[in-house]
């Protein structure tokens, strides 16, 4: 799945655990008639994906959906989702536009060019 929109918060890679389990979160707000405010992680080497990336830059994140299910001490199932993000892409990139280099046909322009009446004047007309 893809989420497009515009990236409004990245978070600092934050650190858990003594195996050092790293996530980092980026919020992105959907360009819709109402906007959704988007929560998307990143886990492990995938936090390393948004160091390229800056508040208001217009990108689309594929996502995983993640559902857990966890039994408190009391005995009640609860469950949780969470959105994964392993793939960023910048949208809207401009291309450097070539501009291609004057073509030289061969011609030199007449820097010479005068308009003395003294001058002989060749032309038939």
């Amino acid at each position: 799945m893809e989420v497009k929109g515009k990236i409004k918060l990245i978070t600092e890679t934050k650190t858990y655990g003594s195996n050092g389990f790293r996530k980092r979160e980026m919020v992105v707000t959907t360009d819709e008639q109402y906007p959704q405010f988007i929560n998307i992680e990143f886990v492990q080497d995938k936090t390393d994906l948004l160091d390229k990336f800056k508040v208001g830059d217009e990108v689309e994140v594929s996502i995983n959906l993640r559902g857990r299910e966890w039994v408190n001490p009391q005995g009640e199932t609860k469950y949780f989702n969470s959105i994964q993000g392993w793939r960023v892409t910048k949208l809207n990139v401009q291309a450097p536009q070539d501009v291609p280099p004057p073509v030289n046909d061969g011609f030199e322009p007449a820097d010479n060019f005068s308009n003395n009446a003294d001058e002989a004047d060749d032309l038939p007309f």
